[in-house]
């Protein structure tokens, strides 16, 4: 049997967290942890352990991009999550797979397997 993935989610929104940690789990990945604010992203980040990372583009009015910088530095795959088109993604990281709330199930599967198809 193949060793499940695990992934950090970084969501400063408690219920949708949950959300993710529970659809992670039914897809048959294992939840590193959940970071809600910018300060503990960046430690997570940092410390690793994990194999992706889901991370909300916006964490309470601060920006997640320098989790983000931190996760291309160390070469471990993330997506955003954003809340609509009024977030300007960097362009250091427009290649990166994007996931839009609201989401389903499905959607968070299909941007996963997004995720990890990228050499």
């Amino acid at each position: 049997m193949q060793d499940r993935k695990t992934i950090l989610i970084v969501e400063d929104e408690p219920m949708i967290g949950l959300m993710l940690e529970d659809f992670l789990d039914s897809l048959g990945y294992s939840v590193a942890g959940i970071a809600d604010g910018l300060i503990t992203a960046c430690r997570h980040a940092r410390l690793g352990g994990f194999d992706a990372a889901i991370l909300d583009v916006n964490l309470a009015g601060e920006l997640v991009w320098p989790a983000a910088d931190i996760l291309m530095e160390k070469k471990v795959p993330f997506l955003f999550v954003t809340g609509g088109s009024s977030e300007d993604v960097p362009q250091r990281f427009m290649s990166c797979p994007r996931l839009e709330k609201p989401f389903t199930m499905s959607t968070v599967e299909q941007a996963l397997e997004q995720l990890f198809a990228i050499p």
